[in-house]
């Protein structure tokens, strides 16, 4: 059996900027919550973390800054998936040399890589790394799936260790935990589909909601690994208007609107992205009080 990155629930951090970059003091007091709160894992400049919209060179400081302030209090993986297959290879190059626990790698999106490329792309990034790395499968953002086949050809490789499978068809996500067992571990990449991939094998999820209830979503995920299946369908029902405010818009929209609401200064997402519209606000405001965030 692979090593296990994480159980529970990683956090897809959200990004705060300011006009000539990063707001790190806000990062670190986000940061400092979540670990404090008992997430399990936090994911850094992932989707959420707009790494879309950074330049390298600062995708690079973000990382290093992040994993200097955690200071292995949790694992952080890092988000160093690229198009390009050789930005990709030394994103997570970098990565390995500032410390960091793992990879998060996207699949090339724009491109549109066959079954076979994919293969090939991930076979190089593993091959210049030991960090233990995930697929991200998302094919409404990049127009690629990772296709259970596929997955089954990656997870021999020694440092392929998990899929974040946001794919949304909980039958594809059956059919990889049926032929790559305990060779790869799955994580949910959906708030809404949690407990239904815990159900097929997972072991957590890498979550939007948790930037905002980090406590809750960790504990959703621990209920139901620890056998508290009604305690943890009762927390996945409970989110669900709230997860829906959360993606109302496109993600990292609503969520940074929400930290805001919470207090942090993490203001709007960088173009193309727009801020929440005023209707969004309305409806993304009475959810956070209806789940008893403000």
């Amino acid at each position: 059996m692979k090593k296990i990155l994480f159980e529970g629930c990683a956090t897809a951090i959200a990004t705060p900027f300011t006009e000539s970059g990063v707001n790190y003091e806000e990062f670190g007091r986000l940061i400092d919550f979540q670990i404090e709160e008992g997430i399990d894992a936090l994911v850094v400049c992932g989707t959420t973390g707009e790494s879309a919209t950074m330049t390298d060179a600062e995708r690079k400081e973000t990382f290093a800054f992040a994993v200097k302030k955690v200071a292995k209090r949790v694992p952080v993986i890092i988000g160093t998936g690229s198009n390009c297959t050789r930005t990709a290879i030394e994103l997570t190059k970098y990565a390995e040399s500032i410390g960091a626990d793992g990879a998060l790698v996207v699949t090339p999106y724009y491109n549109k890589a066959t079954q076979k490329g994919l293969v090939e792309h991930y076979k190089a990034i593993a091959s210049n790394t030991n960090l233990p790395i995930i697929m991200y499968s998302v094919p409404s953002r990049t127009g690629v799936n990772i296709l259970p086949k596929t997955c089954l050809e990656l997870s021999k490789i020694p440092n392929i260790v998990a899929i974040k499978e946001a794919s949304g068809n909980l039958s594809q996500v059956a059919e990889i935990a049926s032929l790559c067992g305990d060779n790869l571990t799955i994580y949910s990449g959906n708030d809404d589909q949690i407990l239904p991939v815990l159900s097929l094998g997972g072991k957590g999820v890498i979550s939007v909601l948790s930037n905002v209830a980090p406590k809750r979503t960790s504990k959703m995920v621990h209920d139901y690994l620890n056998g508290n299946f009604e305690d943890a369908k009762k927390a996945q029902l409970e989110a669900i208007g709230l997860i829906n405010a959360l993606f109302c818009e496109v993600n990292p929209i609503p969520v940074k609107e929400a930290l805001n609401l919470l207090g942090y200064c993490f203001g709007t997402p960088r173009l193309p992205l727009t801020p929440l519209s005023t209707e969004n606000k309305v409806l993304l405001e009475n959810e956070m009080k209806q789940y008893g965030l403000i």
